[in-house]
This record gives structure tokens, sequence and C-alpha cells, in this order.
């Protein structure tokens, strides 16, 4: 393959993506003002693994996790967004594999491999970076949730014990973080965010 047809797979795939800023969570924003996409998710998950990779359980490649969490909901351009709280069943699920194998398959060989491994490895939660990265996935939207009341939970018909079941995975990959979201989510059932 020459640098032209290279980079025009590379170009492809970059101009394919942008189907995730159209991609809205179920999460809003700290303000409570809109729903969060995808794109906005991803970012803000790579600056909150640069600052909080101190917290990791264990040590980590940081270049590897901030790249994992950038891609991790890729795939999503072409299956959208699903709570966390209403999945079911082995994840990832076929559609997640399928969206996938054809989204990081726009890249050259190599490439889309690779970005095909760090998404799989993500989604497997068994190494140090993929358990870190978890643990950044799980606690952003529930400190979402915490600052603006509790409104994704309240739509959604969340209780506490699914909001402590879920993202007690955080600890998985940052203890520390998990006790600062185990707060969290006691304070909100205090305050009446969740029952």
């Amino acid at each position: 393959m020459d640098n032209r047809e290279l980079l025009g797979k590379q170009m492809g795939f970059i101009m394919e993506i942008d189907k995730i800023k159209s991609v809205f969570r179920k999460s809003r924003l700290f303000d409570g003002s809109r729903y969060e996409n995808d794109a906005e998710h991803s970012w803000h998950l790579a600056v909150m693994a640069a600052v909080l990779a101190g917290y990791s359980a264990k040590p980590i490649d940081i270049a590897k996790v901030i790249k994992m969490v950038i891609i991790h909901d890729i795939p999503e351009a072409y299956t959208g967004d699903v709570i966390v709280y209403a999945k079911t069943g082995p994840a990832p699920s076929d559609e997640d594999m399928l969206a996938a194998k054809k989204i990081f398959g726009l890249l050259p060989d190599g490439q889309g491999e690779e970005f095909y491994g760090l998404w799989l490895e993500f989604e497997k939660k068994e190494t140090a970076e993929a358990k870190f990265a978890g643990a950044l996935d799980r606690l952003e939207p529930l400190m979402q949730n915490y600052y603006n009341n509790g409104s994704t939970w309240k739509e959604n018909n969340i209780s506490a014990d699914m909001v402590r079941e879920i993202n007690s995975r955080i600890n998985d990959g940052a203890p520390e973080l998990w006790d600062y979201a185990a707060f969290l989510i006691d304070d909100s059932v205090k305050k009446g965010f969740i029952a």
C-alpha cells in the first residue's frame, strides 16, 4: 500500500468517527444542562487518566490508557449508547464486536488491528491499563449524576444497590477512586438522589 492509499484509509476513518459527536449518552454534563456526547466523554476520560494516573492500583502505561479511553466508544458510532445499568449478557455483545471490526477495519492493516485490540482489551478488563480505564469510565458518569442531583438515576429508576454493584468495578483499577465513588453514592442516598 502506497502512502496515498494509506492516508486515504486513515482520513476515511477520521471522517467516519465524526459520527460519535452525534451519539448522545444517557448522562448529563456536570452542570446538568444537556446530555454529553461520546466524543466529549472520551476526551474527559483522557484528561482524567492524565490527572489521576497516580491512583491506579498497579503501574500502568498511561499513554496506552489514554489511547484506550479515546477509542473505547468509537464502535457506538454504529450501535449508539446503552445505559450501563440496562446491559445484560456478555460484554462485549455480538453487535458491539461487529461494529468494532467494521469501524476499525477502515484503518490500514496493522493500525486497525491495534485499535481493535485496544478496544477489546478495554472491554475485557483484564490488564492493569484496562482496569484503570474502566474505573474512569465508571467514575465520570457517577460524578455527573452526583453533581446534577441524580438526574439519570431518577429518569431510569436506578437504585443505590444497582449503582453500587455496577460501579464497584472502580475498585479493581483504582481503590482510592472507589473510596471516593462510594462516598458519592452514600451521600447521594442521604440527599435523595437515589433510593
